[in-house]
C-alpha cells in the first residue's frame, strides 16, 4: 500500500475514533503533501512523501527545543505527541552508533583530515542517511569525529 493510501486510511480511522490530535496532524500532513505536489507539478512518490514527513518532523523537533527553552512545557508536550505521530510514517531512525560507523567509514574512504573536509564527508554520507537520521545530529557527529581525527 502506498504511503498516501495509508495516510488516507489512518485519517478515516482517526476520525471514527474521534482522535482529534491525530486527525489534526494527518490533515496538516496531507496539506503539506498537496502543497508539495502543486509546487513540483506531479504526484509524489513515496520517497518524496517521506521527505515531506521528514520536514514536518524536523519542524516539530525545533519547536520542542524552542518551547522547552522558553519554559512552555505544555506546548512542548503537544509538539512531542505530534512528532510521535509523524515518526510512525518515517523509516526507523538509525542509532547513534550506526551513524558514527557510517561517518567513520566515509572519513576513511574520503581521506578527510580535518574540518576543512566536512563538505566532502557530508556529500558522501547524506544520501545514505537521508530520512533515517536527523541532519543536525549527523552534522554535529561529523564535526566531532573530524576534530578528533585532526587532533590525534
Amino acid at each position: 500500500m502506498s504511503l498516501l493510501k495509508k495516510l488516507d486510511e489512518d485519517l478515516k480511522t482517526a476520525m471514527k475514533a474521534s482522535d482529534n490530535l491525530k486527525v489534526s496532524v494527518l490533515r496538516m500532513a496531507k496539506a503539506a503533501i498537496k502543497n508539495k505536489q502543486i509546487e513540483i507539478g506531479h504526484e509524489l512518490s513515496d520517497g518524496e512523501v517521506f521527505s515531506v514527513f521528514s520536514t514536518l518532523a524536523k519542524q516539530r523537533r525545533e519547536s520542542i527545543e524552542l518551547f522547552e527553552k522558553g519554559g512552555r512545557n505544555d506546548l512542548a508536550e503537544k509538539e512531542k505527541k505530534e512528532l510521535s505521530i509523524l515518526q510512525s510514517y518515517l523509516p526507523e531512525q538509525l542509532s547513534l552508533a550506526e551513524i558514527e560507523r557510517i561517518i567513520s567509514k566515509a572519513i576513511l574512504d574520503s581521506g578527510a583530515s580535518g574540518l576543512k573536509d566536512m563538505g566532502m564527508v557530508m556529500r558522501l554520507i547524506m544520501p545514505a542517511l537521508k530520512g533515517v537520521a536527523d541532519g543536525k545530529v549527523v552534522n554535529e557527529k561529523v564535526k566531532e569525529l573530524l576534530q578528533k581525527g585532526s587532533s590525534s
